[in-house]
């Protein structure tokens, strides 16, 4: 079974109509349908501090900015945008034959308010195989962006966040 990470695309020829940004969208496939629940849980550990898991048994410790070893909450909402453009770009550039030597990111946010972000900025820093994996790699990284990352796109059109208490 495909998860969301892995191919949108089953031909070398969808793969270049993809690449190069024609007007209809390709056949997504492998990407999580909707209706799927994304679920994590948040609690309070023995020593004081915070741990994120989730059902797969990972596990991230949350903090706040003064501790070592830790992510604050808007650290990992940061690394939710880079996570979420970096892994689904990375196997579309493969795919293409134009996987990249160097594949990383920068995503930062200033504070505007007490508790408000400002625009969140994803800056790619690449390393390309050759000149002509430019236009593969930006036409890609443009459309995972717009359209494929539900992070990126979740904050981008507001998501509501709802409270249930017990």
């Amino acid at each position: 079974m495909l998860n969301e990470h892995e191919s949108f695309l089953s031909t070398a020829e969808e793969s270049a109509e993809w690449a190069t940004a024609t007007p209809l969208d390709p056949p997504l496939r492998g990407v999580a349908k909707v209706g799927n629940m994304a679920n994590v849980r948040v609690e309070r550990t023995d020593d004081g501090g915070f741990r994120a898991t989730n059902a797969r048994g990972a596990e991230v410790r949350i903090g706040g900015g003064d501790e070592d070893g830790v992510f604050t909450p808007v650290e990992l909402l940061l690394a939710a945008v880079g996570g979420c453009n970096i892994v689904t770009v990375e196997p579309l550039t493969a795919q293409r034959n134009k996987r990249l030597v160097r594949l990383e990111m920068t995503v930062q946010a200033e504070k505007v308010e007490q508790s408000k972000l400002g625009p969140v900025t994803v800056t790619y820093d690449v390393e390309l195989p050759s000149e002509d994996a430019r236009a593969v790699f930006e036409a890609v990284a443009k459309r995972v962006h717009e359209k494929y990352c539900t992070v990126s796109r979740s904050l981008q059109e507001g998501t509501e966040v709802r409270l249930e208490l017990p």
